[in-house]
């Protein structure tokens, strides 16, 4: 009877501690094992893994490319123009060790270094490059951002992307003013062209009547008295 508790104790234990030490990493993770507090020689890969119980502590870091959000963002252009803009940042962990240990919270820390990077590069952008160059200010954004937390803390920022830019009430209606005025500018221009090809057009067609005299009283009616055009009698009548 002993025997058979004893048994069934160790086997108990063995199940526990079966359970305790193993561990599942999914694909789209990565598994850093801490021993003691130390991080181990290696990330783990995806698939099961045995860690030493008590010892040993696994955390699993997400390796896709997540999109965040950073919204209402206020920044002042190089021409003192207040702006509002939301901004959406594409990052994804290159370095799950760097990304744990080398900074605490790093989407936290991310959010923070977007921030200063965006009032970095907007105070030093006039508003008509903000408005009229987006591409570029997504360039400038992306690279202030990479360069702070790719080698540092092992994540790369695929790319950073002002998606809305809010001006104040004022210069909202000052500019759809001007833009306004602009429009009816050109619906003149191309009118006037219109007009002048027009011109164009009539004083060469003038220019070539008065080149072939000839063909222009070939093509003035003829009478029915038989006179050429002017009076002139038609011989072939008589």
């Amino acid at each position: 009877m002993e025997a058979v508790v004893v048994g069934l104790t160790v086997a108990v234990l063995v199940t526990v501690l079966l359970v305790a030490s193993v561990r599942v990493v999914q694909q789209h993770q990565r598994g850093v094992v801490f021993r003691f507090g130390r991080v181990r020689d290696r990330v783990r890969q995806p698939g099961l893994h045995l860690i030493v119980p008590v010892a040993d502590r696994m955390v699993r870091v997400n390796v896709q490319t997540v999109v965040t959000q950073v919204l209402a963002q206020s920044a002042i252009t190089r021409d003192n123009v207040p702006l509002t803009v939301d901004v959406v940042v594409r990052h994804r962990v290159v370095d799950p060790v760097k990304a744990l240990v080398h900074v605490r919270d790093y989407p936290s820390a991310l959010l923070q270094v977007t921030q200063t990077a965006l009032r970095s590069v907007l105070g030093g952008a006039e508003l008509d490059t903000v408005i009229g160059d987006r591409e570029r200010v997504n360039a400038a954004l992306s690279a202030a951002v990479d360069a702070s937390t790719g080698h540092p803390w092992g994540v790369l920022v695929e790319r950073v992307e002002v998606r809305d830019v809010i001006l104040p009430e004022s210069l909202a209606r000052s500019l759809c003013r001007q833009a306004e005025a602009e429009r009816e500018r050109r619906a003149r221009v191309t009118a006037a062209d219109g007009e002048a090809q027009a011109s164009r057009r009539i004083a060469d067609a003038s220019a070539a009547v008065t080149r072939t005299p000839g063909e222009t009283i070939r093509l003035v009616p003829g009478r029915g008295d038989g006179r050429r055009p002017g009076g002139v009698p038609d011989p072939a009548t008589g």
